[in-house]
C-alpha cells in the first residue's frame, strides 16, 4: 500500500487529483506545515461479501435446562384472555 504526503492548501487546490489516488488504494496523509494529521485511505470493498459463519458452533456450549422451554402458565393464561383472543376463555 503507498503512502503520500501532502500540505491542507495542495489537497484542496487539487482534490480530483488525492480522490483518484484514494479510489486506486493509496493513502493519503494529511498534513498542516509538514506535520501530519490525519489520513485519507480507501474504504474496504462492500461488494466483498464477508466469510460465512459456520452456524451451530456453539451447539452445546450453553447448556439450558428443559423448563427453559416450558411456557409459564400465568403469562399463557393472560396472553389468552387478551384482546388477541377474545371469545376464547380457558
Amino acid at each position: 500500500m503507498n503512502m503520500t504526503t501532502a500540505n491542507i492548501y495542495e489537497i484542496k487546490a487539487r482534490l480530483s487529483y488525492y480522490a483518484r489516488l484514494v479510489k486506486a488504494g493509496e493513502t493519503v496523509i494529511l498534513c498542516e506545515r509538514n506535520k501530519p494529521f490525519a489520513e485519507i485511505r480507501p474504504l474496504p470493498d462492500p461488494l466483498k461479501a464477508a466469510p460465512k459463519r459456520k452456524l451451530g458452533q456453539l451447539k452445546g456450549a450453553c447448556p439450558v435446562e428443559s423448563a427453559f422451554f416450558d411456557a409459564d402458565q400465568e403469562i399463557q393464561r393472560d396472553f389468552e384472555r387478551s384482546e388477541i383472543f377474545p371469545d376464547r376463555t380457558p
